[in-house]
């Protein structure tokens, strides 16, 4: 029997905030290992056999949960590659919600402290990712983004192929 691909469950982001990821993302990025694009992990490595269950407890979640504001914070160095850190008590809370519901699915990177952040370098040299937080730093001021969704994706070892956008009510 061939086992289901895990499953990936990504933040939305509201378009203009998106967009200044993502351009960031295709910019720093090492071009032959960017795959997908920039997003905000909420779970690595869900249990593709259950993607039902999933989708119907992610659908009961999207249609009560309102959109919100993140802070965009600060700047993050990943030792090889540098990322966006946000902050939201309503992130904390969604995330930690579903956590609970799905612990028994957890690998241990998904029970982990859930420290919300957007990659926009990443597998590069120490060095290089130390310039570009410096550069990057230079010119940051905190912003805000709005939370609008979930996304839900299958991880089949390349890039990521969507499962189903869920829309926050509105």
């Amino acid at each position: 029997m061939t086992r289901a691909a895990p499953l990936i469950l990504t933040l939305a982001l509201d378009e203009r905030s998106f967009a200044f990821f993502d351009e960031q993302r295709r910019r720093y990025f090492p071009p032959a290992r960017n795959f997908i694009p920039a997003h905000l992990t909420l779970f690595h490595h869900l249990p593709g056999d259950q993607v039902e269950t999933i989708r119907d407890r992610i659908s009961e979640r999207c249609v009560v949960q309102p959109r919100f504001q993140l802070e965009v914070a600060s700047l993050r160095s990943l030792g090889r590659g540098v990322a966006y850190a946000l902050q939201a008590p309503e992130l904390a809370t969604l995330r930690g919600a579903l956590a609970q519901e799905w612990a028994k699915w957890l690998t241990p990177q998904d029970r982990q402290k859930h420290q919300p952040h957007v990659t926009v370098q990443n597998n590069v040299e120490p060095a290089a990712a130390r310039r570009l937080l410096m550069e990057l730093s230079e010119g940051f001021a905190p912003f805000r983004a709005t939370g609008v969704g979930l996304d839900l994706w299958w991880y089949r070892g390349g890039p990521w192929e969507l499962v189903q956008h869920y829309r926050f009510e509105e």
